[in-house]
């Protein structure tokens, strides 16, 4: 499945039409009509934006700008719409008026409308306009409407006592309600003729003009995991989508697990030899990679998968991936194997260095041990990575320690940021992994537009907790141009240099 949020073409219109047919059946299946839509694209073509599924257009959201005063808050959607020709669309106007969205009801459950409101959200700040605006229908009302009046039902919604389909969606997306209208859509019998008057303000707008603004904050969800027994795979999956979704709840762009924070998995097996329950271990990869690529796509979140073991023509390899939220998958084999991953589970090294494109920028992926050798690194750097993620697994404070030091180090030689994260806790019925220590933790770049100490954040020691953190790609490329130091553009290539061989 390959998802792409962008912006409408006409040339989309049939399959929007199949997706507006499903969407409206409940609404008479009242269709946007193929001339309408290329109105709109030729008036704002940037404010038209759809969600491609495999290529095939299955959601929508339709915008316009408007001076609102002009209209205050007592309009009706044919007002807004100036009688559906939307000749009141002013490109000068404060607000970005939202006229139409939907999501195919075959893809509501890959929470594709809150992509497309993040899509809106960005929009109106790039725009420096001050807020969305949009009438929003209520079609859970009509169950209640013999009990209780709008604003009742609204008051309810908004205190979680009754769920609306759409309301509750819209709250959930940061909207609030600023008034009731009546007979804003006539003909909606769901919402008896009544709607909400809903509202996004763009915190940006004020004294500050957001189009030049950075745009390349970047959040990293980091997961530092408790070692625990889990009865069985649904459990296992619960914990894991636990911190999927709340990482997610804080709009974070990348979630990293650690190093084979899977290994819980390895108890059922704990009467073989270390080397036999990997193997048995490993043969549960693929089924867990695919459950991480679902979360993925359905809490639109970049996943990198900390790392399991895979078997590959008989060989056993410690592999992470990256699930894209975008529905595309990439692997990295850890490099450098440890002694006791050799001596223990019969692991052998990998061979491939990469860099990973993503929706956020070019990022790299290093496993534990990996991260203190510096010329896997420098190698991601010279391939534009600006993010370096290290799921580890260290039982020991020393262990560690090697860890952290050589990562703070690959942040300030590469001019990135690098973001750590490990187990903790003890595992006592399985062989081999019956302790770990971790400290997870986001490292910078050392200048001054960065924290003294080059620690963006860190969690407590071995407690089990998550670490949000926001991180300014656009620093990095002040400190690359600007920096009291400029490591990579001062290497003395004449005399020395760092490449691949293969």
């Amino acid at each position: 499945m390959n998802i792409e949020t962008r912006k409408l073409t006409l040339e989309d219109y049939d399959d929007l039409k199949e997706s507006m047919l499903q969407a409206y059946d409940t609404l008479g299946g009242q269709i946007w009509s193929k001339a309408t839509i290329a109105k709109l694209l030729s008036l704002f073509p940037e404010g038209q934006l759809c969600i491609a599924v495999d290529n095939k257009v299955v959601a929508c959201s339709l915008s316009i700008i408007v001076d609102y005063d002009e209209y205050g808050d007592k309009h009706t959607y044919k007002l807004i719409t100036g009688e559906y020709t939307f000749s009141t669309h002013d490109p000068n106007g404060d607000t970005l008026y939202g006229i139409e969205i939907f999501v195919s009801p075959e893809y509501r459950g890959l929470r594709l409308g809150r992509r497309l409101y993040e899509a809106r959200k960005e929009l109106c700040e790039t725009l420096n306009l001050k807020s969305i605006v949009a009438g929003g229908r209520i079609p859970g009302y009509h169950a209640h409407a013999a009990t209780m009046s709008p604003r009742e039902y609204i008051d309810k919604v908004k205190a979680k006592e009754l769920y609306d389909p759409t309301l509750t969606f819209q709250i959930s997306n940061d909207f609030h309600v600023r008034k009731v209208l009546k007979n804003y859509l006539p003909g909606d019998h769901e919402s008896k003729d009544f709607a909400t008057l809903i509202e996004w303000n763009n915190i940006y707008y004020q004294g500050i003009d957001a189009s030049a603004r950075s745009a390349k904050t970047i959040r990293i969800g980091l997961v530092q995991w408790q070692m625990r027994l889990f009865p069985d795979m649904e459990t296992f999956y619960e914990q894991v989508e636990f911190f999927v979704d709340a990482v997610s709840g804080y709009k974070s762009d990348f979630l990293l697990f650690p190093e084979l924070f899977n290994t819980p998995l390895l108890q059922p097996y704990n009467h073989l030899p270390e080397m036999e329950a990997m193997r048995k271990l490993a043969e549960l990869t693929e089924e867990i990679v695919l459950k991480l690529h679902e979360y993925a796509v359905s809490y639109n979140v970049n996943i990198i998968t900390g790392s399991m073991p895979i078997l590959d023509n008989g060989k056993l390899y410690n592999a992470t991936y990256l699930c894209h939220r975008t529905g595309k998958t990439d692997e990295y084999r850890k490099i450098h194997i440890t002694p006791n991953e050799q001596k223990y589970y019969g692991m052998v090294g990998g061979d491939k260095i990469q860099a990973f494109d993503t929706d956020c920028g070019k990022v790299g992926i290093l496993i534990c041990y990996d991260v203190e050798f510096p010329e896997l690194s420098r190698i991601l750097a010279n391939q534009g990575m600006q993010i370096l993620f290290v799921p580890f697994l260290t039982d020991t404070q020393n262990g560690y320690t090697r860890v952290r030091h050589c990562a703070q180090a690959r942040a300030i030689e590469n001019e990135c940021y690098v973001a750590i994260a490990g187990c903790v806790g003890n595992l006592p019925k399985v062989n081999n992994m019956d302790i770990q220590f971790a400290q997870s933790a986001v490292f910078t770049p050392s200048d001054f537009a960065f924290p003294t100490n080059a620690v963006k954040a860190e969690t407590t020691p071995n407690t089990e907790m998550m670490l949000v953190v926001d991180v300014d790609l656009h620093l990095l490329d002040e400190l690359h141009h600007f920096g009291t130091v400029k490591i990579l553009k001062d290497r003395r290539k004449d005399l020395y240099e760092v490449k691949l061989l293969k």
